[in-house]
């Protein structure tokens, strides 16, 4: 088993050591990619949080091991050498997002050539119906109360500012082999719709239900099977309507950010990655405003000189180098933090859109 540090190895070592067979404990990336590349596994989740998803996703593949995706970033940041390798060594990946579960599902049995526009649904986050100037004095509290879904502390934050949304967007770019301008986003309040696809002849093929991970986790273990969910059904009369809105730009720059990263290309997107993982860190810990999230990730862009991202050296510089100007910036007071005692609007958490 992979453990975070060597020190929870040691800890974890003592705690099992009256075991009469004790397991094996490594620790860190090293440990990461010896667990993925394990000869007697045949398929890997891949769920770490952020860029540190990447080397042990790579390892799996290097080792031909089937792919659960559930961790975006390594698409994010190295989907070109991740699909390369992936082709190479005959690898299938398959996502585990409920977005990307869903396209992957509406795909089943059509011609790829048919696609004509992938619609990645959104939820528009706890924030949605909140003003711009409102936005200022949100708290880590308040951004950390999804209204449908639960997720750990840093996927719900990128769902507050959208950046969520652009990671995903990039992904299915990879993910799907699609440009990016075949993907649009819709907010959609109710998190039913997981994802659509529009076919040529104007058909749209939707995939939903209620926002529940069990369902997309599940049909990646056991594809291209069906598990048996004991799961409450979808009770679309109960229900009574499904709204669909555009994603505001002006309000909601991270989304912009995240197009923009993924039509630049090369280690463009490792640097948005980066920078809006240490930005998020920031808010977080009340060094950063809600809105300053956006501000440090768009002056880190504006600063890298992109390089190609075929090879994993340049793609790991990127993401050093970015965390450390984001990082400067953040101390040096580029974007400020919240003001002492501020408040969130107390239409924080609509739900409806």
């Amino acid at each position: 088993m992979a453990v975070l540090t060597a020190d929870y190895a040691a800890e974890l070592a003592c705690l099992l050591n009256g075991n009469r067979e004790p397991p094996i404990i490594v620790s860190g990336a090293e440990g990461y990619r010896r667990v993925a590349a394990l000869a007697e596994v045949d398929l890997v989740v891949s769920a770490i949080v952020g860029a540190a998803g990447l080397l042990p996703t790579v390892a799996a593949i290097e080792a031909g091991k089937k792919i659960a995706l559930a961790n975006k970033e390594t698409l994010v940041i190295g989907g070109e050498l991740v699909t390369a390798l992936a082709a190479e060594r005959q690898v299938e990946i398959l996502p585990v997002d409920s977005e990307h579960s869903a396209i992957f599902q509406a795909l089943q049995g059509n011609h790829r050539q048919s696609l004509r526009r992938i619609l990645l649904t959104a939820s528009g986050g706890p924030f949605f119906r909140l003003e711009s100037r409102e936005l200022a004095q949100v708290t880590p509290a308040a951004a950390l109360k999804h209204p449908n879904w639960s997720m750990g502390a840093k996927v719900t934050i990128d769902s507050a500012t959208l950046m969520n949304k652009g990671l995903e967007v990039i992904e299915a770019h990879w993910l799907f082999g699609v440009p990016v301008e075949q993907v649009s986003v819709h907010i959609h309040p109710e998190s039913i719709v997981h994802s659509m696809v529009e076919y040529v002849d104007g058909s749209v093929i939707a995939q939903l239900g209620l926002p529940d991970m069990k369902t997309p986790i599940a049909y990646a273990l056991s594809h291209p099977e069906r598990l048996p969910l004991a799961a409450p059904a979808l009770d679309l009369l109960q229900l009574g309507r499904l709204s669909f809105y555009p994603p505001d730009p002006a309000k909601f720059p991270c989304l912009r950010l995240a197009l923009e990263a993924c039509a630049v290309g090369g280690t463009m997107p490792a640097v948005l990655n980066a920078a809006n993982e240490q930005a998020v860190a920031a808010f977080l810990g009340e060094q950063l405003e809600f809105p300053g999230i956006p501000r440090v990730v768009e002056r880190v862009m504006e600063k890298h000189q992109v390089r190609k991202a075929d090879r994993l050296e340049h793609i790991l510089e990127a993401d050093r180098w970015a965390r450390e100007q984001a990082r400067r910036l953040i101390d040096n007071g580029f974007a400020p933090a919240p003001a002492s005692g501020s408040k969130s609007s107390g239409n924080a958490e609509a739900t409806d859109g």
